[in-house]
């Protein structure tokens, strides 16, 4: 009996698309061991290319108690003067589920840009939906993520 509770345990941490897995407690969502944020995608690389594009360890900038990495040092300028702007809304969570008051980590090739602005969503479904009605999304998103955020770790 305590297998099977230590084998469900893991499993729920561990399968593809679980809950548990992608919940974090940081208010901006940040690789566990590597320190990386969005998983080193570069976050300008959406606007100027329309692609996730991995940044490079020698463009790297720490910002928000994160490190930042870029394909080029334009990039990594431009992020660094102006990270408002090119971070993803909601430290990187996915608003789909931040309308659902829960913190679960977006993942960097999915996502979108809407009015200028980058979002990161856990599953190719949650950034469908969002795209289908971005304004009640971000709606709702925006309503409920002062208090999500407050509960996450400064």
């Amino acid at each position: 009996m305590a297998f099977f509770g230590l084998l469900a345990g893991i499993l729920a941490t561990v399968w593809p698309g679980s809950a548990a897995r992608a919940a974090t407690t940081e208010r901006v969502v940040v690789g566990r061991y590597s320190g990386l944020a969005i998983r080193g995608f570069d976050p300008v690389a959406y606007f100027t290319d329309s692609v996730a594009i991995e940044g490079r360890p020698e463009f790297e900038v720490a910002k928000e108690g994160a490190v930042w990495r870029f394909r080029n040092e334009g990039n990594r300028a431009s992020f660094a003067a102006h990270p408002e702007i090119y971070g993803p809304q909601f430290g990187g969570y996915d608003p789909t589920d931040v309308v659902r008051g829960v913190a679960c980590a977006g993942n960097p090739r999915f996502w979108a840009i809407v009015g200028q602005r980058l979002y990161l969503f856990g599953r190719e479904a949650s950034r469908d939906a969002f795209a289908a009605d971005p304004a009640r999304y971000l709606g709702e998103a925006r309503a409920r993520w002062p208090e999500l955020e407050e509960k996450l770790a400064k």
